[in-house]
Order: C-alpha cells, then sequence, then structure tokens
C-alpha cells in the first residue's frame, strides 16, 4: 500500500475537503470565540478551545456538533433576555406614566375622613419643598411628622388642632399626654402661643436654682390637683398620689439620694463614675428622672443629664426647667431622640421595671444600648419584679441584650416582699467596646 501511488484527481480532492473541514472549524470557532468573549460574559474562550489533533475527523464532528448546540442554547438565552427587556420597558413606561399623573391627596389612614379641614389638614398634607432644594432632601414634597397612631383617633386629634390660629393655646396639657400614652407620639405642631404665667418673676440662679423650689408664679397650675408648690412638696401626706410623693421636697430624702450606697441596691453617684477614667462621663440620660434630682447631682459635677418624665399629678417639666435642667417630655415607649453611640450614661431609677410589656421592655432596652457609646453606663436603679419573672424572664432578656455585667445585685422589697415575693434588681452595666 505504501507504494500505491493516487490519482492527481484523488490527492487534490482529499486536500480540498480538508481544507473546507479545517476552514469550517476555524470560522466556527472563531464565531462562537467572539460570541462567548463579550465583556459581560462569564465564559472563557479556553473553555472551550479544542483539545484534540485536527485530523481527528470524529472528534472533529463532535466538536462541531457541540458547539452547535451551544450556540443554539446562547440563541436561547438572547430569546429570553428580549422578551425580559420588553418586559422592563413596558414597566418602566407604566411607572413613569404613574409618577406623571397629578398626586392625590396624601391619605392618612382608613378610618380617617378624607374632608379634613383646618389646621389639622395643613398639618397632616404634603408641603411641596421651594425650587433648588429638592436635590438636597431627596424628594419634591415634605411631610410633616405625626404619630401614626394619632390616626386611630380622629377625634381627640381634631379637638388638640381646634384653636385661634396666632392665639392663645388651649390649657391641654392633659388631654395632649393622653394623646401622647395612645401613642399619638410625636403630637402635631400648632401655631398658637402658650399661656403665660401671671407675676413671672427670674428663676434663681445657678447653682442656687438647683435645690430651690420656685416661686408659684412659674408655672400655669390649672390641669393639676396640687395648685402650689407648697402642695407638692407635703402631697407625700395626701391622699391620691402614688408616684414620686416625695420628689418635690427638696429638703428631704431627695436632699440625699444618690450620696451613698443603701443595702446594695442602691449605688451612689461617686462610686459608679470610679468605674470609668476621670472626665469621660459628659452626657446622658435620666428616664422618668421625676423632679430632676439625679440630672442636678449630676450637674454639680460637671455632667450634662437630659430627664424624661411625664406630668402625672404634678408639673415634672416645669419643675426641672425651674432648676436649670433639661427637661424632655416623652414617655417611655418613644424612641429615644439621639443618634447612635452619643451617650455617655443612661439611668432609670423604678420606671424600667415589670409593668413594661415584655416585648416593649426589650425594644427600649436594645434602644438604650442603641445611644450609649462603646463603653457607656447603663445603670439600672431598683427594677421591680416578682421574684419568678427575676430568672425566667429579665435575666435571660439582658443577655440577648449583650451589656457587660459590672454590678448586679438583688434584695426583696423590704415593705410587703416577704408575703408577695417582690424584688428589686440593680445593675451597672456596660456596652461592649467592640
Amino acid at each position: 500500500m505504501d507504494d500505491y501511488q493516487r490519482k492527481p484527481g484523488q490527492k487534490q480532492s482529499r486536500v480540498r475537503a480538508m481544507l473546507k473541514i479545517l476552514l469550517l472549524l476555524v470560522t466556527t470557532n472563531v464565531t462562537t470565540a467572539y460570541f462567548f468573549s463579550s465583556p459581560s460574559s462569564s465564559v472563557k474562550w479556553t473553555d472551550y478551545a479544542p483539545r484534540f489533533p485536527l485530523w481527528d475527523t470524529d472528534a472533529l464532528l463532535r466538536e462541531l456538533n457541540s458547539t452547535h448546540d451551544k450556540l443554539a442554547a446562547a440563541r436561547q438565552q438572547i430569546d429570553e433576555l428580549n422578551i425580559r427587556l420588553q418586559t422592563s420597558n413596558y414597566l418602566m413606561e407604566e411607572l413613569t406614566t404613574e409618577f406623571r399623573k397629578p398626586r392625590q391627596p396624601v391619605e392618612v389612614a382608613d378610618d380617617l375622613s378624607t374632608s379634613l379641614s383646618g389646621e389639622l389638614k395643613l398639618v397632616v398634607e404634603a408641603h411641596k419643598l421651594p425650587l433648588g432644594r429638592s436635590g438636597n432632601v431627596g424628594s419634591e414634597e415634605l411631610f410633616p411628622v405625626l404619630g401614626s397612631a394619632c390616626r386611630r383617633h380622629q377625634r381627640d386629634l381634631e379637638q388638640y388642632m381646634t384653636y385661634e390660629v396666632g392665639g392663645q393655646c388651649p390649657v391641654d396639657d392633659v388631654f395632649a399626654q393622653r394623646l401622647m400614652l395612645q401613642g399619638c407620639e410625636p403630637l402635631p405642631r400648632r401655631r398658637c402661643k402658650p399661656k403665660t404665667p401671671k407675676g413671672y418673676i427670674e428663676p434663681s440662679p445657678l447653682p442656687d436654682s438647683l435645690w430651690s423650689i420656685p416661686p408659684d408664679s412659674s408655672i400655669i397650675w390649672e390641669p393639676y390637683t396640687c395648685k402650689n408648690y407648697g402642695c407638692l412638696v407635703n402631697r407625700n401626706k395626701m391622699p391620691g398620689f402614688f408616684d414620686c410623693k416625695d420628689c418635690f421636697d427638696l429638703g428631704g430624702r431627695e436632699k440625699d439620694r444618690w450620696m451613698f450606697e443603701i443595702a446594695n441596691l442602691g449605688y451612689s453617684i461617686d462610686q459608679v463614675l470610679a468605674t470609668k477614667p476621670q472626665g469621660t462621663v459628659r452626657i446622658g440620660l435620666d428616664l422618668g428622672g421625676g423632679s430632676g434630682t439625679f440630672a442636678a447631682r449630676m450637674r454639680e459635677r460637671n455632667i450634662t443629664i437630659v430627664t424624661t418624665t411625664m406630668n402625672f399629678d404634678g408639673p415634672f417639666n416645669s419643675f426641672i426647667a425651674s432648676r436649670g435642667l433639661i427637661p424632655l417630655h416623652i414617655s417611655i415607649s418613644q424612641r429615644l431622640p439621639f443618634f447612635d453611640n452619643t451617650l455617655d450614661i443612661i439611668h432609670s431609677m423604678h420606671v424600667i421595671s415589670n409593668w413594661i410589656p415584655d416585648t416593649m421592655l426589650e425594644f427600649a432596652l436594645f434602644d438604650i444600648y442603641r445611644v450609649l457609646r462603646p463603653g457607656g453606663l447603663f445603670w439600672l436603679d431598683h427594677f421591680f419584679c416578682i421574684g419568678s419573672q427575676l430568672n425566667a424572664t429579665y435575666v435571660p432578656m439582658f443577655d440577648r441584650i449583650g451589656f457587660k455585667k459590672l454590678r448586679w445585685n438583688t434584695g426583696r422589697k423590704v415593705d410587703r416582699g416577704a408575703e408577695l415575693n417582690e424584688w428589686y434588681f440593680s445593675a451597672l452595666l456596660e456596652k461592649p467596646m467592640t
């Protein structure tokens, strides 16, 4: 066979066939490489390069068939992408058309009438920003702050927003506070002026004001049972008062509060501050701070404390302000109006206790954790609970939040704790540095 001489025509036909196959292979693979080497494709040419000798016709045929199948699959993917693109274009056109429609009046809630009028309408609806300002806030309209729960109390809200514009606001502190406790917080703004006390005089200067009973002319007494500060100071002797009975008596127990450690449950301010480097506790918050004595003690140590309180049976906010301190009228259910990782210390005595539903309490504790800076202190002062709740509910809850325990003390409630199994626990907790 080696000596067999092929005819010239047979040789040329064989060469042409091989050239055609080679040209077809090169053309096919170049086309495939071009398709799969686009910047958005993750397909690599090296994954599809032939790995067989060009003279292996069977392998060549298999490769061509495989390439044909891949090209068919790629065409199918392109067709699917075209369909998705057409669908996206259709949705975009629909959204653009919808956005170009005139805006409908803002619906406050399903149960809130759409025929609002007067001040309530102004405080609910959106207001367009001046030209050129929309880019700063990411919107063309500005919506006034209004607690969503206000929408469930339309009649009360309308009553609250009924007044003479530019005139004197109704003396409705108790009514407004009831709305707040129903979750209508924050309340809407009003275009009226609060009543000015008759015979108002300048407050006492610091530091004398910290421990001075303010004059009766510093407050409007209409909503309250007590009509003067003398009544407030002695209200611990009067029936009908349950909370903070003696906290207006600045010459009584308030004078020594937090000055000494008492039975491991009452920590002293100086002991707490000694746990941190001197001067690093500068600003903080007292939750439910009564008449502001904790803030006064800290003010004597050049530490600024904001005191949150409600006006239950007394003008707590006005009294705190008269002492030259900072009151904040919010309920325990409201998100603390401070940025993350900002406060050095948060204190709470009696207010954070088992009267708060467990879920709401856990939200409140996480919010305290949020606003404390790393290394910040949470001083939990006389948390009240039933003995069975201590280990079953509250210890696991505090463990979930992640505070570091610097101190943790428990003790029975001395007046009736033995018979009712009522307990206190106090704790000094630290937000971890990392």
